[in-house]
């Protein structure tokens, strides 16, 4: 493929991800988004692999950069998801422990 239709490419696929994201209700965008995410992890073992496997310096410039951006964009899905779904825990309720249990001594009113 030439340069152009690799360009081509590219920018429609920006295009149409970029009208698909937007259509999503906000409801939604999070876990999907961080879905998208941990999906993110086959990129990175592949620039790993194209890294490993450089012979240009440009190439493995680039590669390195993909490396980088790819462990930010998984680690940052996982992190979203993960104060997702804190959002949805349940709040623990403290115990209340009467002043007999709790070994206090009781107050001169008796009470």
């Amino acid at each position: 493929m030439d340069g152009m239709s690799l360009l081509t490419i590219t920018v429609l696929a920006v295009f149409v991800g970029f009208e698909v994201v937007s259509k999503v209700s906000s409801t939604l965008h999070t876990p999907l988004m961080s879905g998208a995410n941990a999906i993110h992890g086959i990129i990175l073992v592949g620039a790993i692999i194209v890294a490993g496997q450089a012979t240009d310096p440009w190439v493995l410039a680039v590669a390195l950069l993909a490396v980088v951006l790819a462990t930010a964009n998984l680690v940052g899905g996982f992190v979203v998801t993960d104060r997702m779904l804190h959002m949805f825990h349940a709040k623990k309720e403290i115990p209340r422990t009467s002043p007999a249990q709790s070994g206090a001594a009781p107050k001169a009113d008796g009470k």
